[in-house]
Formats: structure tokens, C-alpha cells, sequence
């Protein structure tokens, strides 16, 4: 397979974007060419373009399963969505100073919080097990009355591992008056969302992850929960969000999700992903999973994988010379070169954490792309190997595997 032809790749980064959908890209043309109205102006034009915002937060309010199409509110992507709830939720009660988060965010909420303990906020920072789990008792203890927010995700970007936010939620109302945020990035369109029966108040969505253009999101706003505007200016979006809607964009938005209720392929992906799990794990004495073991409690989609002693830039580079796409753990942060901190978070020893692969599936994926990844890592991991100035380590590993 060869990289200059986008046909001929195989595209294992589905976390990282998703490929725009047919037949969401047929839903936005119309607002590229012909329908170029502004919805916020009066005339039968504009109101056309206001009929495509109306009918495309319909769309996303059904798939998340809220009660209204009136708690949602469109914005450029999710980590706008992140940072209005979370400085929202601060603003509009400024004597709560107290946040808390998790250790294994993503950037978007994880760099947030940093910048907020250093200008005096206090935040407390949950900690996972070595399987990426969370700790319920953890969240309960740490609840104060002066606790502003609480933000955690719904399925983690990079090893998968699902969060029990509906407990979560109950948790956080139970014993306090804080916001309950959720970051649903990853979460939306791979597994069921029903924000009318969990006890959210903020939920965050990104279009580019379920087939929709890079540049568009989404927050939901549960009904009753006064939050500050986040850019100021003109009255779009009732007020909530200045700025003239993209409705192209919007419309594409609503049409993934549209697109997202009706697909019922989620098994084939999850099978495809557990034999090219299963089958690493199998092949691979330096192999480890980073996650836990229990899929019921990962995406259907995710598999992130260690090969100990390797460099997972040196695996990636390879991959792509071969027309592979995968990642090294979170895509917002590819440049950085140091240890996922995800990973560091899960106490993954750091002659892992170095040579971890994140391979993330998606609904184009076919059983003969898989084959063709096994086939070059059989290839490529041995000759790696090969390579490694922990020869030793390895012959060890090899021993007890075939052991």
C-alpha cells in the first residue's frame, strides 16, 4: 500500500478524526453554493438559514438524548465547549474556587486546570488505577462546599476506558452543588447517550470526531443552569454565544448525528478491533495492553497497545511508510515527545509507556485492512527488535512468552 494514494491507506487513527461522511458532506454542500444567507438576518433568506440551525440541533439534541433542543448550543469545537463550561461555571459563582478533575483528561480540560491552580484556584486532581479506572469513593471525598465544578470525561481519547459518569453525576448532586460537567468527545456516536435520565448539567461534543467537518461543536446546557456567555457580542444563539453561526457547518454537524443514531455497525467494529487486539497480545511477547481488560468498560473502537523497549515514534514512522495511519496517544499532542501523561497517570512503566501504539477504528474499516496491519507489524516489530539496545530484555520477554 503507498502513501500517495489516500485510497490505498488504511486509516487506524479515528480518535485522533474522523473521515467526513458522505452523506454529511451532501448535507453541507448547499450552504457552500447556493444557500449563503445570514440566519440572524430578516428576510426569507436568512430564515432559511435559520430553519437549517433549528433542524440541526434537533439532530444533536436526539442523539444525546436531551430532554430539549433548547440545551444545546453550537460552538467551534470541543475544546471551546470544555473551557465555557469549566470558566463558566467559575464566573457565575465566584466565591466556589474548588474544581475537580482527573489525572487522565484530555488537554483540553487537563491544561485548563493547570492554569487555574497556578492563578489560585484549588484543584483536586483524581487519580486511575494501572487499568485507566476511576475511583467513586475518591469523587465522593473530595466534594466540598466551596467545590464550583466537577469535569470528567466520558470515554477516554486515548486507551478508550469508559468512565461511570451517570454514578458519577448522582454522586456530585448528592453531596454537593457543584456543576457536573462531562467531556463527551470521544463518547458521541460510539456508544448510547441519554443525557434526559443522567444527571449532567454540561456535556461537550466535537463534530470532526463522528464524521463531521473539523471546526464545529457542540455543549449541552441542561436546562435550568445559568452559564455566562463565553465570547460577547451580537444575540446568536439566544443570546448564549456571539458570533454568526457556520451554518454550513452546523448543518453537517446534525446530519452525523443524525447519521450516528442509524448505524448499526458497532459490532463489526468491535470485532475487527478485539482480533487485532487479541492477535498482538498473541504475537508479541513485548506487547501489553493499556486499558483494562474488561471491553464491556472500553469503546468499541480502541485498542492501546505497548510494545515495550520500542520507540512508538520508530513503530509509527513505519506504519506510515506502509500506508498505516495510527497515533501515539492523544492527537492535540503529538509534538510534544514526552510520555502520554494518560499513561504515566496509569503507572505504566516508562519502557512502555514509550512504545505505545493507540490503534482507534472506525465504520470504514474492513477485516482485509486489519489482515494488512498484522501483517506489516510482523514485519516491522521484529526488525525493531532487531534494532532495540535492549536486546537482552527482549530475548527475556521472547523466553517467557514462549514459556
Amino acid at each position: 500500500m503507498r502513501t500517495d494514494n489516500r485510497d490505498s491507506l488504511v486509516y487506524l487513527d479515528n480518535n485522533a478524526t474522523t473521515r467526513v461522511a458522505p452523506e454529511v458532506f451532501e448535507a453541507l454542500r448547499p450552504y457552500l453554493e447556493e444557500l449563503y444567507g445570514n440566519p440572524s438576518s430578516a428576510h426569507t433568506f436568512g430564515r432559511e438559514m435559520r430553519g437549517a440551525v433549528v433542524r440541526a440541533r434537533e439532530q444533536v439534541a436526539a442523539c444525546l438524548g436531551a430532554r430539549s433542543a433548547d440545551e444545546i448550543v453550537f460552538t467551534s469545537c470541543g475544546t471551546e465547549s470544555d473551557n465555557w463550561a469549566i470558566r463558566g461555571a467559575l464566573e457565575m459563582r465566584p466565591e466556589k474556587r474548588h474544581v475537580i478533575t482527573t489525572r487522565v483528561e484530555h488537554e483540553a480540560v487537563r491544561l485548563l486546570c493547570e492554569r487555574l491552580e497556578r492563578q489560585g484556584y484549588e484543584i483536586t486532581w483524581l487519580e486511575v488505577n494501572s487499568e485507566g479506572e476511576l475511583d467513586l469513593e475518591a469523587l465522593r471525598a473530595a466534594l466540598r462546599p466551596d467545590t464550583s465544578v466537577v469535569s470528567m470525561m466520558l470515554a477516554n481519547n486515548e486507551t478508550g476506558v469508559l468512565f461511570p459518569v451517570e454514578e458519577a453525576a448522582r454522586t456530585v448532586r448528592e453531596n454537593s452543588d457543584a456543576l457536573f460537567h462531562v467531556d463527551g468527545v470521544q463518547a458521541v456516536g460510539k456508544i448510547p447517550i441519554r443525557l434526559s435520565d443522567w444527571q449532567v448539567d454540561l456535556f461537550s461534543l466535537s463534530g470532526h470526531k463522528l464524521h463531521a467537518p473539523k471546526g464545529v461543536g457542540a455543549i449541552y446546557i441542561r436546562k435550568g443552569t445559568r452559564l455566562p456567555s463565553f465570547l460577547i457580542g451580537g444575540g446568536q444563539e439566544k443570546g448564549r454565544r456571539a458570533g454568526t453561526e457556520a451554518v454550513p457547518y452546523i448543518a453537517a454537524l446534525g446530519a452525523a448525528c443524525e447519521l450516528a443514531q442509524k448505524f448499526d455497525g458497532h459490532e463489526t467494529i468491535r470485532r475487527l478491533r478485539d482480533r487485532l487486539e487479541d492477535t498482538i497480545l498473541e504475537t508479541f511477547p513485548n506487547a501489553r495492553l493499556n486499558g483494562t481488560r474488561d471491553r464491556a468498560k472500553r469503546l468499541p473502537n480502541t485498542a492501546n497497545i505497548s510494545f515495550s523497549y520500542l520507540e512508538g515514534e520508530s513503530i509509527l514512522a513505519h506504519l506510515d511508510e506502509a500506508g498505516i495511519c495510527v497515533s501515539t496517544g492523544s492527537a492535540c499532542n503529538a509534538e510534544s515527545h514526552v510520555s502520554s501523561a494518560v499513561l504515566r497517570a496509569m503507572n505504566v512503566p516508562y519502557t512502555s509507556a514509550q512504545g505505545s501504539i493507540r490503534f482507534s477504528l472506525g465504520r470504514y474499516n474492513t477485516e482485509a485492512e486489519i489482515d494488512y496491519a498484522l501483517e506489516t507489524l510482523r514485519s516491522v516489530i521484529p526488525r525493531l527488535v532487531e534494532m532495540s539496545p535492549y536486546d537482552e530484555e527482549l530475548r527475556s520477554l521472547a523466553a517467557r512468552g514462549r514459556n
